[in-house]
């Protein structure tokens, strides 16, 4: 399983759901350190504002931002199939753009023979307030070679459910339509 959350709700997340691995996306002032008891090797910490484009003295997700991650899930991937890590939790403040982004492009990564709608919706109807980092699914878009698909499934879900913060979800690692 892939879970997402907002900050507030981490250490009962880690606790629940006992996950491997953790990404935690948020800005360089707020980045918090390696939860107590959690290997650090498994701690992704992406240090991004929440922006869909540049702003002076925000730090703007990055393709270098994203190719770590992608590293990152992969490597979670495999080492699930070898026998099994838990779950992978993501992360961001309020669990609605940043983290929610993330999740999308997780399962694009893991899930190359499904459509990117068909994943952008899974997200959605599992967390009405999702609203992908547009700035992140653009940079996944073209690191993962999906040619603007990405883009054009969160585009179409529109505006998530207003929400100050999102509520801690899950997603099936292995996703296909029906």
């Amino acid at each position: 399983m892939i879970y997402v959350s907002p900050l507030s709700a981490v250490h009962d997340a880690i606790r629940e759901h006992e996950p491997s691995h953790l990404v935690s996306l948020l800005d360089p002032e707020t980045m918090i350190e390696t939860p107590e008891g959690f290997d650090p090797a498994r701690h992704l910490r992406i240090g991004v504002n929440d922006i869909a484009e540049p702003i002076d003295e925000l730090v703007p997700p990055t393709q270098a931002h994203v190719a770590d991650l992608i590293a990152f899930i992969r490597g979670w991937d495999e080492a699930r199939r070898d026998g099994g890590p838990a779950p992978l939790l993501l992360h961001c403040w309020a669990g609605i753009s940043r983290s929610t982004a993330a999740a999308f492009i997780a399962l694009c990564v893991l899930n190359e023979d499904q459509s990117e709608t068909f994943l952008a919706r899974q997200i959605r109807d599992s967390a009405p307030h999702a609203h992908p980092n547009r700035l992140m699914v653009t940079l996944a878009d073209d690191v993962l070679g999906r040619e603007g698909r990405m883009v054009a499934a969160v585009d179409a879900l529109g505006p998530g459910k207003a929400a100050w913060e999102g509520m801690l979800f899950g997603l099936p690692v292995r996703l296909e339509e029906g």
